[in-house]
């Protein structure tokens, strides 16, 4: 502290971006400021609420890097925050990026949805922040209009031509013009005019009746009856046919609630809504909000509208206008309604699940005799006949799931261990003896998958430690389904009075083996790929990494030819090397 101390007095007063760090020097929060010294003090002094004090009872140090202006902080802020992925930024840290719909540009173009963005690669329309709405609309087309379907050109005509969804480059001599029109009715779609393509469809359907073709027909009538029901629900449109997104936020004393309404042609596509913990001011984090949100996004609409600001800093990076009145106006106000009716659900289901969380994590402790059961780790083995084995360790924090303190654990056949209480034995000595080395908090309480033999193991890791952690089993029935617990005496509590305890360890138990058991299967996987492929000249990892991404599995690579092997990126002499090892 003495050090921080010493430091905040040389603060500068210029803009800038600093970096909070904890005690293993990992940097924990970055943030931005108009004036360095103001804000970086300010953690330091006076009081705060809750979320606050917890990420300032973890700072042990800070860095800061100077700008030339505060618009350059934002940026460099959200740069940042991508590069470290600090804990307490968690607004977009996750880097998430959008899908478009991507009319290709090949010589016999294809509908895909795609989250890369390649100029070259033919026409997008998106971003589309609902992913399933990207991939439905995409199908919905692929239904009606007969583009190619298969990714590599096959040598022979697939179910798609014969019900009528391609039509058949594979076989047939397909020239450039055919396929204009079909691009003409993906873009008139894309762009909301829905109604020349229902027209055009209702058109087919009549020809296809008048021929007798009933089926066809029929498959007509439910393609216009899905338009529909897509036109209705864009029941909220603008008549400039602008791309913009209409953006309006909420606030309470801990968290932001951001709704972001997308029109595209005039019309709304979609709604994103993010709720997130933000510290001091609310409309800075809206600000940081809005340049890493566009900054995962390749295109920008045309125009951002938000509610009024009292910073001009954003204005320079990205094109955004404050209505005052009007339609858009009304809309930025619907956001808003739509923002705040979201928190305060997300505090009222927040607010039962702590109530429930508490209650279980009580009653266990209770159950149990121990002072509380706030952190728990809890570990599984899995194997297939002493082959590839794994240990797997989950923590649940407050009763939910921590997913960044999952830990995997390899145990190699030298290590001369032969039973499943062997393995978690070795596994939990080694994850206590790496936390007393980092000087790392220990758990309230450690669960095995498994009985007495198991919980006696992990005493014996601890032991050899030297620590006291109390430890318990988790018990399955016949069925492989959570039966009990067993406490480190041996005794086995039944939990049939103490509903909200028992669903907590089932969903312990259940997320520790089904991480376990994922690991071994990855780990299996590996080991057959790589018996399998070893030995064959030219092959090494990197070769392996790209068979398995072009071909998906063993089995394909197996069976495919030298062309098809090529096509994957392999050399001719290579792809004949593969060949030739299984099919010799």
């Amino acid at each position: 502290m003495e050090t921080i101390k010493k430091k905040l007095n040389l603060l500068p007063d210029s803009p800038g971006v600093y970096l909070m760090k904890n005690a293993a020097d990992k940097i924990i929060y970055v943030g931005k400021a108009k004036i360095l010294k103001n804000r970086v003090r300010s953690y330091f002094t006076g009081s705060h609420d809750q979320k606050t004090q917890k990420l300032v009872s973890e700072i042990t140090d800070f860095e800061y890097i100077l700008t030339s202006s505060e618009v350059e902080a934002l940026l460099l802020e959200c740069n940042l925050i991508k590069k470290y992925n600090p804990q307490y930024n968690i607004m977009l840290k996750d880097d998430k990026t959008y899908p478009y719909i991507l009319i290709t540009s090949e010589e016999h173009p294809r509908i895909v949805v795609t989250r890369q963005v390649n100029k070259k690669g033919g026409k997008y329309f998106g971003p589309y922040p609902n992913a399933t709405a990207a991939r439905e609309t995409a199908r919905l087309l692929n239904r009606f209009l007969p583009f190619r379907k298969c990714k590599h050109i096959p040598n022979k005509q697939c179910l798609y031509y014969h019900i009528g969804q391609c039509l058949a480059p594979c076989t047939r001599e397909i020239k450039p013009e055919q396929y204009e029109e079909l691009v003409e009715k993906a873009n008139q779609f894309l762009r909301g005019n829905q109604k020349i393509v229902i027209d055009w469809l209702e058109q087919k359907m009549i020809e296809a009746s008048e021929a007798l073709q009933f089926e066809a027909a029929s498959e007509y009538r439910d393609l216009i009856e899905d338009l529909q029901k897509i036109k209705e629900k864009q029941n909220i449109t603008l008549n400039d046919f602008r791309n913009r997104d209409i953006i309006a936020y909420a606030t309470n004393e801990e968290l932001i609630s951001i709704q972001i309404f997308c029109f595209r042609q005039g019309k709304l596509v979609t709604r994103d809504g993010f709720i997130f913990p933000y510290f001091f001011d609310p409309e800075e984090s809206f600000i940081s909000f809005l340049v890493q949100y566009y900054a995962g996004n390749a295109v920008i609409p045309d125009e951002i509208c938000i509610p009024e600001l009292t910073s001009t800093s954003v204005q320079d990076l990205l094109p955004l206008t404050v209505p005052k009145k009007g339609k858009i106006r009304e809309i930025i106000n619907l956001a808003l309604t739509n923002a705040q009716t979201l928190l305060e659900e997300k505090v009222k289901l927040e607010a039962d699940k702590s109530e429930e969380a508490e209650k279980a994590l009580s009653g266990l402790a209770q159950e149990l005799n121990i002072p509380q059961a706030q952190v728990i780790e809890a570990f599984d083995i899995s194997q297939l006949g002493g082959t590839n084995v794994v240990g797997g360790m989950i923590q649940f924090l407050d009763g939910k799931p921590c997913r960044a303190n999952y830990r995997k654990f390899n145990i190699s056949p030298e290590e001369n261990i032969n039973d499943d209480t062997g393995y978690l034995k070795h596994v939990v000595y080694r994850r206590y003896k790496r936390l007393q080395n980092e000087g790392a908090p220990f758990p309230d309480l450690i669960l095995v998958d498994g009985g007495k033999g198991q919980i006696n193991a992990a005493l014996a890791a601890l032991n050899e430690l030297g620590l006291k952690i109390p430890v318990a089993g988790m018990v399955k029935n016949e069925r492989h389904e959570t039966r009990s617990l067993i406490n480190s005496a041996g005794r086995e509590l039944y939990l049939k009075e103490n509903p909200q305890v028992f669903h907590l360890i089932q969903r312990i138990q259940d997320e520790v083996h089904r991480f376990a058991i994922t690991f071994h299967r990855q780990q299996r996987i590996k080991s057959m790929i790589a018996s399998e492929l070893d030995g064959i000249p030219g092959i090494g990892a990197k070769r392996k990494r790209q068979l398995l991404q072009y071909f998906k599995s063993l089995e394909a690579i197996k069976q495919a030819e030298v062309e098809e092997l090529r096509k994957s990126g392999l050399p001719l002499k290579i792809a004949q090397e593969v060949y030739n090892h299984f099919h010799n």
